[in-house]
C-alpha cells in the first residue's frame, strides 16, 4: 500500500498552498525569514514544479540549503537562470552557480534564444554572445544595459567576424572615436589573413568619425595598404 507524505505544517503566516492563497505564499517567497523545512516544503508543491519561473524564488534564497539550490538550477529555463545572476539580492552561490548553467546551455539554445540571452547576459557570457556568428545575436549583446565601452572595447580583438563588423556601426558608441580606433586596428590585422571574411568598405563609418589627429593617429598603426591610404586620405581631408 502507499504511503504518502504527510504535509507539513507550518505556524501563521507561513503556511502553503491551497490552505494559503497564493498571492500571499508569493510574497512569503521573498521573505529571508522563512522557517526551517518551509522552503524544502515549498519547492516540493506540484503546482510550483509545474512553474519553474517560480522556483526560481526559491533557488535564490539565501536560507535555501544548498542541496536544494542545486537540484532546483538543473530545472531551472534560461530566463530564470538569467535573472538571478541579475538579482543582488540572491544568494552569491546561485548567481555564480546560474551564470555556469547559462555558460553550459548556451550551444544548446536556439538562434532565437541566443538573441534574447544576449540582452540579459551577465558579463561572463559577452564573449560567448560576441563570437556568435549572428549578426542578431551580437547586436543585441550590444544592447545590453550591463555592457559598457569599456567592457566593449575588450571584445574587439583581431580577427573580426562578419557578425562584428556588420553589428558594430549600430552599437551604441558608434560615434565614439576610441572605439573607431579599436575597430580599425581590429579590421586592419583581420584584413591580413588568407580568407578574412571581411572587405575593405567595411572600415568606412569608422573612417568617417575620425579628425585629422585621429586619423593620422590611425594610420600610423595600420599595415593594410589599401586600407592605410584611405585613412590617410581622410586626414588630408582636412587640409583641402
Amino acid at each position: 500500500m502507499e504511503r504518502h507524505r504527510p504535509v507539513p505544517t507550518f505556524e501563521p503566516p507561513w503556511g502553503l498552498p491551497p490552505d494559503l492563497p497564493w498571492a500571499r505564499f508569493l510574497r512569503l517567497l521573498r521573505r529571508p525569514d522563512p522557517p526551517r523545512g518551509w522552503l524544502e516544503a515549498a519547492a516540493s508543491l506540484d503546482d510550483l514544479r509545474r512553474r519553474p519561473l517560480l522556483l526560481r524564488w526559491i533557488a535564490q534564497h539565501p536560507k535555501a540549503p544548498a542541496h536544494l539550490r542545486a537540484a532546483l538550477l538543473g530545472r531551472l529555463p534560461w530566463r530564470a537562470l538569467a535573472a538571478i545572476a541579475h538579482d543582488a539580492s540572491a544568494h552569491p552561490q546561485a548567481r555564480a552557480q546560474s551564470v555556469e548553467r547559462l555558460a553550459q546551455g548556451w550551444p544548446g539554445l536556439s538562434t532565437g534564444e541566443r538573441r534574447s540571452l544576449a540582452l540579459l547576459a551577465p558579463r561572463p557570457l559577452w564573449r560567448l554572445a560576441w563570437k556568435a556568428p549572428d549578426t542578431g545575436v551580437v547586436r543585441n549583446l550590444l544592447l545590453n544595459p550591463k555592457l559598457s565601452l569599456e567592457g566593449l572595447l575588450a571584445l574587439v580583438q583581431p580577427p573580426l567576424t562578419p557578425a562584428q563588423a556588420e553589428a558594430l556601426p549600430q552599437s551604441l558608441w558608434r560615434d565614439s572615436t576610441t572605439l573607431a580606433m579599436q575597430v580599425l586596428r581590429a579590421l586592419d590585422r583581420t584584413l591580413a589573413l588568407p580568407e578574412p571574411g571581411l572587405v575593405l568598405g567595411q572600415a568606412a563609418p569608422w573612417i568617417r568619425g575620425l579628425g585629422a589627429e585621429e586619423a593620422i593617429e590611425a594610420a600610423s598603426g595600420i599595415t593594410h595598404p589599401a586600407l592605410r591610404r584611405i585613412i590617410r586620405a581622410r586626414a588630408g581631408s582636412f587640409l583641402e
